[in-house]
């Protein structure tokens, strides 16, 4: 589980961070300490849970709920005061865990999500990847269709999505972003994977390496650790 933390008191933020360490299975992604900021990350980053505080300055954690979309990330909320429990319970929060939080009462949290999130694949089938993705971007947010991705490119813990003609530059790894994508995208490299429907030739080169020409021209590395899944990609 993919999980955003958003408190904006940095000590509760680092606790919270520290006690889902304990679990092998949740990975904490981003950390937001604003209702603006949460709304943003969730946008960028598309978690499956976020731990919510519910008083925060301006934009509070009900507003923030108000705000994502029906079919967005499962919601716990943590707050120091049980009035808020009502409410929170009345947005379809998944559960409500009061500060300061218990281990033993954050693990029946975590196993609450993951009941959850077993009867929704159970529903759904496997997950359906997404047709577009929220992108933020030097400030600004953008819709990109994922057909139009030719090629993905890591950055560490980012990844530039090139599209035709421009890039842009999202708060991914490639791991995870692919993961998503699903059997549309193949890897070519280590740092590299392109849209098998963008891709025109592969041209080989020394030591049983490649390039993979996409119809845009553009070039693509290919090592030989993942040239011959890539063709066979290609021939199905």
């Amino acid at each position: 589980m993919r999980a955003l933390i958003v408190d904006d008191e940095a000590p509760a933020r680092r606790k919270l961070r520290r006690m889902l360490s304990a679990f092998a299975d949740v990975e904490v992604v981003g950390e937001a300490a604003d209702g603006d900021s949460a709304l943003s990350l969730a946008a960028e980053l598309l978690p499956d849970v976020i731990f919510l505080d519910v008083q925060m300055p301006e934009v509070d954690g009900f507003d923030v709920a108000a705000s994502l979309p029906d079919a967005g990330p499962a919601l716990v909320f943590v707050t120091a005061f049980d009035r808020h429990a009502l409410k929170a319970f009345d947005t379809h929060a998944c559960d409500f865990l009061l500060k300061p939080v218990e281990p033993e009462r954050l693990g029946r949290a975590i196993e609450r999500l993951r009941a959850s999130s077993s009867r929704s694949m159970a529903r759904s089938g496997t997950g359906v990847p997404p047709a577009q993705l929220l992108i933020v971007d030097r400030g600004a947010t953008h819709v990109v269709r994922v057909a139009d991705i030719e090629w993905l490119q890591s950055a560490d813990n980012y990844v530039y999505v090139h599209l035709h003609g421009r890039s842009l530059l999202m708060r991914r790894t490639l791991e995870a972003l692919l993961g998503d994508l699903g059997s549309a995208f193949a890897r070519t490299h280590r740092g590299a994977a392109v849209a098998l429907a963008r891709v025109q030739s592969l041209r080989p080169r020394g030591k049983s390496d490649a390039t993979v020409v996409l119809q845009s021209g553009a070039e693509v590395p290919c090592s030989r650790q993942h040239r011959a899944a890539l063709v066979e990609h290609l021939q199905r």
